[in-house]
């Protein structure tokens, strides 16, 4: 290996909480857990291959955070109660026992859920029918449903759901920090997606109304779980059914959505492109982490997209990022960090992993 990869060792800081490298697990959704929603003694498996294999952080799949609208997958864990959030003990302490930083990412499917055991039907911003369909690998079949448009008291329970559930994760379940899933087309990127947000009132309309929904959300985690624990929020462009989306206003919207970010307080921001180091809108623009760097300097930036390519990753140091998250790469490399410190050779990641169902495999787990 050519590359020069001691960047991605040094130490990183996120809240008075170090990461003892730059190396991060991104979250990938991997419906493994019991049908109500508890972590299994596999998920413990699969999650400590990747901090005994070095990594520095490891960020969990989308938990969701209600009984109500928040389940998007069947057989996703959730941690609405102390049955859910005892079950994932083992995960955060076979994580800890390696030193490595355990973050739980918590989300609301809105709009795109396609397997929830509480309700029926779905909710979103506005009764618009999202684009593309369901996913197959997560037991989905034919078009997204029509949501019903939020009302005002679903939208105070959908912001309790993530407090309360964030603070179940740090004490009982004794994660480290908290990550809301504000991207990728959930719910509260729907309220940030223009075209699925055509609200008139607050929540809808210029940019710093359909960012205040993230904002409302990170106050009232922070409010929940204190100023020591480091609470973040993912961010993207495209989705899980529109991949190839952009913001309206370009540099604009990015300055308004991460200076209000940065204005309450976030102590992270996880942004996540298909190419971290592409332009984010024009030809020689800058890219999405640069642009989060610049509007919210005091946050870690987390940097996610193709960064398996280990001089992507470096380089993405030099580019505004602080941690660069990994998804298929460690899939591949479980223990890629050890690797790249022994110079060892990477394994290229196989699609089959995922498929038919993208549910842990005991294949996997032998790796």
């Amino acid at each position: 290996m050519d590359t020069d990869t001691t960047a991605l060792f040094a130490p990183s800081i996120i809240n008075g909480h170090t990461a003892k490298n730059r190396l991060s697990v991104a979250p990938m959704t991997r419906i493994s857990a019991t049908e109500d929603g508890r972590a299994t003694e596999r998920m413990t498996r699969y999650y400590e291959r990747f901090a005994r294999g070095g990594f520095g952080t490891v960020i969990t799949e989308g938990i969701y955070t209600d009984q109500a609208f928040a389940q998007g997958y069947v057989h996703q864990p959730g941690m609405t109660d102390e049955v859910q959030a005892n079950s994932w003990k083992p995960v955060v302490s076979a994580l800890k026992a390696h030193g490595t930083l355990a973050i739980a990412q918590l989300m609301h499917a809105g709009a795109i859920s396609q397997g929830n055991r509480f309700r029926d039907g779905t909710v979103g911003p506005s009764s618009i029918q999202p684009k593309g369909e369901q996913m197959a690998f997560y037991h989905g079949k034919d078009r997204y449903g029509l949501p019903s448009a939020m009302t005002e008291a679903q939208i105070a329970d959908a912001i309790s759901g993530f407090a309360e559930s964030a603070g179940r994760a740090t004490e009982i379940a004794g994660f480290d920090a908290i990550e809301i899933h504000g991207a990728n087309g959930y719910l509260l990127d729907q309220f940030l997606t223009d075209y699925a947000n055509t609200r008139t009132d607050h929540w809808g309309g210029t940019t710093e109304n359909r960012v205040r929904l993230i904002v409302e959300t990170l106050k009232a985690v922070r409010a929940r779980v204190g100023a020591r624990v480091p609470v973040g929020v993912r961010l993207s462009q495209g989705k899980v059914n529109d991949y190839h989306h952009k913001w309206a206003a370009a540099e604009r919207d990015a300055e308004i959505i991460f200076g209000s970010l940065a204005d309450a307080g976030v102590d992270f921001i996880h942004v996540t492109e298909f190419e971290a180091w592409r332009p984010a809108f024009v030809a020689d623009g800058p890219s999405l982490m640069r642009l989060a760097k610049q509007h919210a300097p005091r946050a870690a930036i987390l940097a996610n997209g193709s960064l398996h390519d280990i001089a992507r990753a470096t380089a993405a140091l030099n580019d505004g990022a602080d941690i660069v998250t990994i998804g298929r790469g460690a899939l591949a490399n479980p223990d890629l960090p050890r690797r790249l410190a022994d110079c060892a050779a990477l394994d290229t990641f196989d699609p089959a992993i995922l498929g038919p169902i993208a549910d842990v495999k005991e294949t996997e787990l032998a790796m």
